[in-house]
């Protein structure tokens, strides 16, 4: 989709990037930096660096969190240039076995559904469960886990085997509801509260039960085989119930982004498929600016009681640097409860994706120090993001840092509001 020599002639080397950078903020090494990264692009192009370990590792260390292309002046795409090398580092090294199993796990539903279910079996006796702050830590080391790692766990009962498909209100008004992987087998009281919200505002509901992973843990990771297959059977589903609702309304940031803007850029070459998802993505909208834009849910928030939660709100990479979407949230949160901001609720809280997560868990690790840090001098709280990757990588920050905290979505305060 790129020409990695023509952005790097574009890149004029002013180095705004560079203080913004997460990686760069660590490291402080040139070559982890954005303009770092497309210099050493270009000369990958020109034959002039070898794909070897040592720039896999370079090209691996980007979080993708955008903020360098929110202030270049000349709008480089320096996420999506990393995110396409890393397709030729995949058919090149390959993709480890437990990244191929995940990915496989993602585009299979059922077998998914299974390993979920043997998962909430067997995880007390692998991991010690907080079911107040809804996160688990290992009770000893385990391959590719590290053994502080706060993970999220299993559910009982995965929020799509939950509902019935329709839920109906009689109403003019009809959404269809795309869960994201985490919040459904994991966090799946974001699930249940958009459904509550939902009712409340007698809005006819649609949960498509054959949807699929977005695609973003494997377009992150290079492997675009996976993303082909997710991307076109999720197209081919949506398809048949896409003229029968007024929107689909995703409660996470990242499965939103993926929909309405990336599956477009990876079908950049397959016309017809790129037509077919640009008709989803004018439809696909992230939960909270939906309800503020086409309902009167803040109205309702209005006439509800003032609450004594201190909140502290993070902007998600993928809603507020690539969607536009930070306002609609906080006025939501607003009418019931008071937001104490951070210094920087626009900076990256390090998730970083699969690879950042397991072979670059010491960065992302790094990363996390600094947005606790920030969290904690809020006073608040509950810090709230409408990204359930941001909240388990945020979780885990907090509680390395024994932050006592716990993390909500958007969606589940404004449940809380409405309903208790």
């Amino acid at each position: 989709m790129f020409d990695y020599t023509s952005i790097s002639d574009d890149c004029i080397k002013c180095g705004k990037c560079k203080p913004v950078c997460p990686i760069f903020e660590i490291t402080g090494d040139e070559a982890n930096s954005p303009r770092g990264f497309i210099d050493l692009l270009g000369a990958y192009k020109r034959d002039e660096l070898i794909l070897d370990k040592n720039s896999k590792s370079i090209f691996e260390s980007c979080f993708l969190c955008t903020s360098c292309v929110e202030v270049c002046p000349n709008s480089l795409q320096t996420d999506m240039i990393i995110e396409q090398v890393r397709s030729d580092i995949a058919d090149k090294f390959g993709i480890s076995w437990f990244k191929r199993l995940f990915f496989y796990l993602l585009k299979h539903r059922a077998i998914m559904d299974i390993a979920a279910r043997f998962g909430y079996i067997v995880q007390n006796c692998v991991v010690k469960i907080n079911y107040q702050k809804e996160n688990a830590k290992t009770r000893f080391y385990l391959p590719i886990v590290k053994k502080d790692r706060f993970l999220p766990f299993a559910k009982k009962v995965s929020f799509l085997n939950k509902y019935d498909e329709k839920i109906e209100n009689n109403s003019k008004q009809k959404v269809a509801i795309f869960i994201g992987c985490m919040a459904n087998y994991s966090y799946t009281n974001i699930g249940d509260s958009l459904v509550d919200i939902l009712k409340y505002l007698n809005i006819d509901i649609l949960i498509p039960k054959k949807q699929l992973c977005c695609s973003a843990p494997a377009y992150f990771t290079g492997d675009f085989k996976s993303v082909d297959y997710l991307i076109k059977k999720n197209i081919s589903y949506f398809e048949t119930f896409i003229d029968d609702v007024d929107a689909i309304i995703v409660p996470e940031a990242t499965c939103s982004a993926m929909i309405n803007i990336d599956w477009e850029h990876y079908l950049y070459n397959q016309e017809d498929w790129k037509k077919r998802a640009s008709k989803i993505a004018k439809k696909t909208f992230i939960a909270t600016k939906w309800l503020y834009d086409n309902t009167d849910l803040l109205s309702e928030l209005n006439g509800k009681n003032k609450r004594q939660e201190k909140i502290t709100y993070h902007d998600p990479c993928h809603s507020k640097k690539m969607q536009g979407v930070y306002k609609e949230p906080r006025e939501l949160i607003l009418k019931n409860y008071q937001i104490n901001e951070m210094s920087d609720s626009n900076s990256c809280c390090g998730f970083g994706g699969v690879t950042m997560q397991t072979q670059n868990y010491h960065l992302a690790k790094q990363i996390g120090d600094i947005k606790a840090d920030m969290i904690k001098n809020t006073k608040a709280n509950i810090v709230s993001a409408e990204c359930s990757a941001c909240r388990m990588q945020i979780t885990n920050s907090l509680e390395n840092s024994n932050i006592d905290m716990t993390f909500k979505n958007p969606i589940e305060l404004i449940a809380q509001a409405l309903l208790k």
